[in-house]
């Protein structure tokens, strides 16, 4: 699914855009992708495990612009990304109503108003596509991100104990987080 793209204007006064990543972007989005992973124990992968080859990047970007159930929004700033969504949308009947979100920021960025920016665009994106739920999981100690889910309206919904295990073997809680829509 295309997003038409959108200027947005950051806390600091810099001036950043919204728009779908294609594939002419894929080296700075596996960029990215290396950089947020090592920036946080809060994703789910280590560095190591960005390990797309430039044309496996370029052809999942394109398969998500070709995707009639998938967004993705990419803030880029001066050119660069720095910023990344997801909205997942359900196809079938009994789950159409629903939606999933992922988001990540690099963290020179933390702060700026790009979550919270992003997390309106994927709400209005799943309204238009009549979704009356969305979803999200996050890692256990990710305080900013439980801050910025719940001033969006996202309540945690359930816990699953132990399901994160770090390299050091530190196990962490995932939350289920929702927000209705309707």
């Amino acid at each position: 699914m295309i997003y038409e793209p959108k200027n947005i204007t950051l806390k600091d006064g810099q001036l950043a855009l919204f728009r779908s990543p294609t594939a002419q972007d894929a080296a700075d989005m596996l960029t990215y992708l290396w950089r947020t992973s090592s920036e946080t124990d809060f994703v789910l992968r280590y560095p190591e495990e960005c390990g797309f080859t430039m044309e496996q990047e370029q052809k999942l970007l394109e398969s998500v612009l070709a995707s009639e159930y998938q967004v993705m929004i990419t803030c880029f700033v001066n050119g660069r990304a720095v910023g990344n969504c997801t909205l997942m949308l359900q196809g079938r009947i009994k789950t159409r109503h629903r939606g999933s979100v992922a988001i990540a920021v690099l963290k020179e960025y933390w702060g700026l108003g790009i979550g919270t920016a992003m997390f309106r665009e994927m709400t209005a994106i799943a309204k238009e596509h009549g979704v009356s739920m969305l979803d999200l999981d996050f890692i256990e100690g990710n305080s900013r991100a439980r801050a910025l889910y719940e001033k969006m309206g996202f309540r945690i919904v359930a816990v699953k104990p132990d399901s994160i295990r770090l390299k050091d073997g530190t196990r962490l809680a995932e939350y289920y987080m929702q927000l209705y829509l309707d």
